[in-house]
């Protein structure tokens, strides 16, 4: 993924959560945090003990983060993020304690005239992590149109720009789905799964290059002693462990979305 969606993905987060956004461009966002998230992401318990014992105003702190450094044109001091930084794992752990699914509705528009029929997608955010001695890690957005079937990517992206609201505007209505929607997540997941198999893991090959290098090296050492001990099998193991490949998929958030198109 490419730092304009890693943007898209923080601004939204803070959005949703009610923080407000007080200075952007395409590579930096500057926010208020409130007094609810300031507690979740800014590691100050010291802080607000203190506010409870004393009943001062809280100050809830201000956030700047860096999506694309390297194409900020003014000084920006910040915090960096991109995909494995600790700033970005932390948000997406705080997507998921939030609760990781809703159902929202598109907002009417304001002409006069029939009804609004709105169309029930389902919409999941995905992160698919590969792990050996490195780690690399890809986000992947996928909706699925409960009526005829259709699986669209970045899905994310197509519904960032819509007006959207946890209740049905009046004078709108929305068709009943064709596919249910736990039928829709096996969809999802399968076109995952494909995503996975078609993609280059050339990385697996050379982890077990590299593992292999290293308990030659490992063997190296105790060339020449019959009985080993028990230091080169828990090295051994080590290495092992070190290099052993993972593939881990995991569900960040996702939603029952009703909408007029995308």
């Amino acid at each position: 993924m490419y730092p304009q969606q890693i943007h898209q993905y923080v601004r939204q987060f803070f959005i949703e959560n009610n923080c407000d956004v007080l200075r952007e461009n395409e590579h930096f966002i500057h926010v208020q945090l409130t007094i609810e998230m300031d507690k979740k992401i800014m590691n100050r318990p010291f802080y607000w003990k203190y506010l409870d014992s004393t009943g001062d105003e809280p100050n809830p702190a201000q956030l700047t983060l860096i999506t694309d450094k390297s194409r900020l044109t003014e000084s920006i001091a910040g915090e960096v993020v991109h995909y494995g930084s600790p700033r970005l794992n932390q948000l997406f752990r705080v997507t998921r304690e939030l609760g990781s699914f809703v159902q929202m509705y598109e907002k009417a528009g304001g002409g006069t005239g029939g009804q609004t029929i709105l169309t029930p997608w389902v919409g999941v955010n995905y992160k698919i992590t590969y792990s050996s001695d490195r780690t690399r890690e890809i986000l992947y957005s996928l909706g699925i149109n409960l009526i005829n079937g259709m699986i669209i990517k970045d899905f994310q992206e197509s519904i960032n720009g819509l007006d959207l609201e946890s209740a049905i505007s009046p004078n709108t209505f929305h068709l009943p789905y064709i596919i249910k929607p736990l039928r829709a997540l096996e969809r999802l997941d399968t076109v995952i799964e494909n995503l996975i198999t078609q993609d280059d893991h050339t990385w697996a090959e050379e982890a077990k290059v590299r593992q292999q290098r290293d308990i030659r090296v490992l063997d190296y050492f105790y060339e020449g002693i019959e009985n080993k001990p028990e230091t080169y099998e828990s090295e051994k193991k080590a290495i092992e462990a070190q290099y052993e490949t993972k593939i881990r998929i995991e569900v960040i958030n996702g939603g029952l979305f009703y909408l007029t198109s995308i």
